[in-house]
């Protein structure tokens, strides 16, 4: 079989950290031959670092060269672009968030249906050892109905200081669309994909508009920043169980927190680190497993989903359907904080 072309589209910090150097690992399977960014100099620089023969500023004219792309824009172009390489016969893997709007999203899966080409977008967290291991305690029925999901998703003075991540027009939004909506996927995905039906949302940026504040993660403008810092949220779910959220960019706690637990009908179990708790034996039993949470590795199971799948040789493990409702619970989050009610969906 001939090995997949790829492109990628964005060469900023997540195409050279992360897409970039796992697609070279994958050997005869790929040909990575492209890349593009509206800065042409960037493109060509990361080109030659690294070997890749072609750079495009078009995107369009990258399409016909490549039979899959990834997509590392800023969110505002994840839709236009993904839309165009699916009507055009491309694979896509889009960075997360699937985009900025369920309108879009819902776009890009209609492209992605019409075409027949693949669509996913880049939770990783799922291909995670510690997310796996719950997933399979999770299926094999050791805490039975899920009553009530957790999670953290905090940090302490962390604003991402580079890039556009503060800028609300490109990206649609701070912490919430940027590091909770990993632990919002990988929580749907261990739910078994339940369907919401009620969000309670409020956001801040209090903190981050103070002029002078601390920040480990580089420097950034107070007076421009328009996006939030932090979100807490609440959603109920079809099923009856609900998810408790909190995430941040700036809290003011100890220590930066990662936390996803779940307790049901049967037991509970918390994801970081890996924990089982039931009543067995006539006591309370706790299970532990020495599961990671490894990125780098979890980057490359997700190249190597996608590239088999492109293939023919695989099943997607991140599906756009789910990555949609990840964006509609961030939607309706935002939308509850802007209305100060509830959402329905």
């Amino acid at each position: 079989m001939d090995p997949l072309k790829i492109g990628i589209i964005g060469v900023g910090g997540i195409a050279q950290d992360r897409h970039i150097p796992t697609l070279l690992t994958l050997g005869e399977k790929v040909r990575l031959i492209a890349v593009c960014d509206v800065n042409q100099e960037r493109a060509e620089k990361v080109a030659a670092n690294l070997h890749i023969p072609h750079t495009f500023s078009d995107y369009n004219a990258l399409f016909p060269e490549v039979d899959a792309v990834v997509i590392c824009t800023p969110n505002k172009f994840h839709a236009e672009i993904a839309v165009a390489a699916l009507e055009a016969g491309v694979h896509v893997l889009c960075e997360k968030p699937m985009a900025m709007t369920v309108t879009e999203c819902e776009a890009m899966l209609a492209a992605s249906k019409k075409s027949g080409k693949l669509l996913s977008v880049a939770y990783h967290y799922r291909h995670t050892e510690a997310a796996k291991v719950a997933k399979a305690a999770v299926n094999a029925g050791d805490i039975g109905d899920s009553l009530v999901t957790r999670v953290q998703a905090l940090r302490r003075r962390k604003v991402p200081g580079w890039g556009v991540f503060t800028n609300k027009e490109l990206q649609g939004g701070g912490s919430l669309i940027d590091y909770g909506c990993h632990l919002i996927d990988l929580s749907l995905w261990l739910l078994g994909d339940p369907k919401p039906i009620e969000v309670m949302g409020t956001t801040y940026n209090r903190l981050s508009k103070i002029p002078n504040q601390i920040n480990e993660w580089g420097s950034f403008d107070h007076e421009t920043f328009d996006v939030d810092d932090h979100v807490s949220g609440y959603i109920t779910f079809e099923d009856g169980s609900s998810l408790l959220l909190e995430c941040s960019w700036a809290a003011n706690i100890k220590e930066d927190t990662m936390h996803l637990s779940m307790s049901g009908t049967d037991g509970g179990l918390n994801v970081y680190p890996f924990e089982l708790y039931q009543p067995r034996h006539g006591t309370f039993l706790t299970s532990e497993a020495n599961a990671a949470h490894n990125e780098v590795e979890a980057g490359q199971l997700q190249a190597e989903n996608f590239v088999d799948s492109c293939l023919g040789r695989a099943e997607l493990v991140v599906k756009p359907e789910q990555a949609l409702e990840v964006s509609r619970i961030i939607e309706a989050i935002y939308k509850s904080s802007e209305t100060h009610r509830s959402v329905r969906l």
